[in-house]
């Protein structure tokens, strides 16, 4: 297989695969209807951004050894319709993965939240002692230069397990077809209810998942989640089970440390959900054959995955944070994080509802208290999205009861929203600023200004 088409290939996963398959040796080709900064650039630098963009079946030849689906392309896309057509071997983006992968030992981490900075934490440990492996990850990382790496040579592979869909033509969630001899799972908070649209089915994803690990394997998860626990201690597979929880910290002058049998470590990262994050992560690395001595002198040094909990500005008074937390979990963990990291400061907390689920007039129920940490609580959502996403109106009144407070802040218009927040004085304040879009067109360079 040296010859493989790309349907979507401006998707962040699916540009970083190309890029891996080109770097092995394979001729790849592509399409897609549009391409956004970074994929568009990395692309044309490898020489393999599509002249035009749009949909060409004729790219669609019976030479090619392979066609991979993205999620951005649809049931009725012409390529894939010729592709089956002509009886191409088509895989989702998951599917081809795996295909690379099947003689590898395969490292997954799972969760409703959390595998980005897991994944990221065990890359980063492998990469400090020079072990190469190979891997998927969701956000790019200090240090790599790609979000996918697939040698012929390594014996690990580990993998970011996302539970959503893989794609049009594939109703199975990703983390279904990677088939792992190591899993980890960081926790089970219902998401996504535009496919599952009830807590049980998608809590039956999470079964499916352990029940799919290889006889032999092991699953590592967080004891502190009750329902993952239940789930994981019911399972009848013949694996492992190591269960984990937070370890011991302390804060000091805006520093957390780390408890360790050599004593307190001071640490990059923040937050009870990180230091949660890590102690998974500690797992996966002794089962990848990293000790813990050598695994707390690695992770004492990293930093952070992109877009979690990123510092965008700081000065001696004041600082500001970006996150990609949009579930009411995540938006809990998060912002009651930095209360915590900084708890002399006033907080104000923007959140954007950007997703189908938090636009969701049922589903904004689960974010009761999610701000509950927040001395100012902001949300901001478009009307235009919502009839983007043909979903029934949200008004205002449903989001403050949601959310369960009276102070609610909350903008529906981007202009009026990006001035409050560009006229906020933040002298001994910290803002925080939480979105998985882009709080309608908001330019978050001119936000790290307010701090000079």
């Amino acid at each position: 297989m040296k010859t493989v088409h790309f349907i979507a290939i401006g998707g962040s996963a699916m540009h970083n695969l190309a890029i891996a398959l080109h770097h092995k040796g394979y001729e790849i080709s592509g399409s897609d209807d549009e391409i956004y900064e970074p994929s568009k650039s990395r692309l044309n630098t490898l020489g393999l951004l599509p002249e035009k963009f749009g949909w060409f079946p004729d790219k669609i030849t019976k030479d090619l050894d392979a066609v991979v689906l993205g999620m951005h392309a649809k049931a009725d896309n012409p390529e894939l319709i010729r592709a089956q057509n002509l009886g191409l071997t088509i895989y989702s983006y998951p599917e081809f993965l795996y295909e690379q992968s099947k003689n590898k030992t395969r490292v997954v981490i799972g969760g409703s939240h959390g595998k980005t900075t897991i994944t990221s934490m065990i890359l980063h440990v492998m990469h400090y002692f020079n072990r190469d492996v190979d891997f998927m990850v969701g956000a790019q990382l200090e240090g790599f230069d790609v979000m996918v790496k697939l040698t012929d040579h390594n014996d690990f592979i580990v993998l970011e397990g996302d539970e959503y869909l893989s794609s049009a033509i594939d109703r199975r969630p990703k983390f279904h077809l990677y088939k792992p001899n190591i899993a980890l799972l960081s926790g089970i908070a219902w998401d996504h209810i535009n496919v599952f649209p009830t807590f049980e089915n998608y809590m039956d994803q999470f079964r499916i998942f352990v029940d799919g690990i290889i006889n032999g394997g092991s699953i590592t998860y967080n004891e502190e989640d009750d329902h993952l626990r239940n789930l994981v201690n019911s399972s009848e597979n013949t694996i492992r089970k190591f269960p984990y929880r937070t370890p011991e910290y302390e804060i000091h002058d805006g520093i957390t440390y780390l408890d360790t049998p050599d004593g307190p470590m001071p640490l990059e990262i923040f937050g009870k959900h990180n230091l949660n994050n890590l102690a998974g992560a500690k797992w996966i690395c002794q089962q990848m054959g990293i000790d813990e001595e050598d695994f707390y002198e690695a992770i004492s040094g990293f930093k952070g995955a992109s877009k979690r909990l990123e510092l965008l500005a700081r000065s001696d008074k004041a600082a500001i944070y970006k996150d990609f937390a949009h579930s009411p979990s995540k938006v809990m963990a998060t912002t009651r994080a930095v209360k915590d990291q900084y708890p002399d400061r006033q907080l104000i907390a923007c959140l954007e509802l950007h997703t189908y689920s938090s636009l969701n007039a049922e589903f904004l129920r689960e974010y009761k208290g999610a701000l509950e940490a927040a001395d100012v609580a902001v949300v901001f959502f478009s009307p235009h999205a919502v009839e983007i996403k043909k979903l029934e109106p949200v008004t205002k009144e449903q989001i403050s009861d949601a959310f369960n407070r009276s102070d609610l802040m909350i903008f529906t218009n981007p202009h009026d929203f990006k001035s409050f927040v560009i006229k906020l004085e933040l002298d001994n304040k910290i803002l925080l600023m939480m979105s998985s879009g882009n709080y309608g067109g908001l330019n978050l360079n001119e936000v790290s200004r307010l701090i000079e």
